[in-house]
């Protein structure tokens, strides 16, 4: 991956993969901003290693508008965008429409809205590119989850959206994973279960979502294409 003098953004990098990439992002030497919902430990590593952390409200417009005002105050110009912020939850019964206007807003609004008005920032740097983090899930759906899944797809209509609107300047790509790690009270039942569903059938860590970003971002000819990283689950 090129290095450039314009940071790279990611969105909801406080832990997890986000945490991950950030880290890894820093360690191949790229200067970086990194948005939070709320403090977490991974974030005070960030800051020790130069990231900016920004807090965002990513619940509705105004605030929504406000983070990128305040973007803008911090930098000039963007290498990249990585729309890595997400919810994950079910609708309650008698909650459905206030979960879906949240999911909407965090998954769909959120970028769209940030990828307008950063389009600016991002065609200051020679390399420019927006990636949105998708779900596998949107390949078939969700009976538990629609609204999340729901979101997720617009999310994935967004990706053509843009990079039909932007290109040539910049690359507008996605990556959907399936299930990259597990969660320490995850039992073994639900473990065994879970790598069954893929091909594959294990557990790959947060690393394989970098090695996709990493292609995304070092590739020059590839746009509009959402890299699915789902361990084989279509073919089960």
């Amino acid at each position: 991956m090129s290095l450039s003098k314009a940071p790279i953004l990611i969105t909801g990098a406080s832990q997890r993969v986000g945490l991950y990439c950030a880290e890894r992002l820093l360690d191949d030497g790229h200067s970086l901003i990194v948005t939070y919902r709320s403090e977490k430990p991974g974030l005070q590593r960030l800051r020790e290693r130069g990231a900016l952390t920004l807090h965002a409200d990513f619940t509705g417009e105004a605030s929504i508008l406000a983070f990128v005002e305040q973007l803008k105050s911090h930098t000039d110009s963007l290498r990249a965008i990585v729309h890595n912020a997400s919810a994950w939850f079910a609708e309650a019964p008698g909650e459905e429409a206030a979960a879906f206007a949240q999911l909407f807003t965090v998954h769909m609004l959120a970028p769209y809205l940030i990828n307008l008005h950063c389009a600016e920032l991002l065609q200051r740097s020679e390399q420019a590119d927006i990636v949105h983090i998708s779900d596998d899930v949107v390949r078939k759906g969700s009976a538990n989850r629609p609204a999340y899944c729901a979101s997720k797809a617009g999310l994935d209509s967004l990706t053509q959206s843009f990079a039909a609107r932007l290109a040539p300047a910049i690359k507008v790509n996605g990556i959907a994973p399936a299930l990259l790690m597990f969660n320490e009270d995850d039992d073994a039942q639900y473990r065994a279960k879970a790598l069954d569903k893929s091909a594959l059938g294990f557990e790959p860590g947060p690393h394989v979502i970098y090695q996709s970003l990493r292609y995304l971002l070092d590739t020059p000819y590839i746009t509009g294409t959402n890299l699915t990283v789902n361990g084989g689950r279509h073919l089960k």
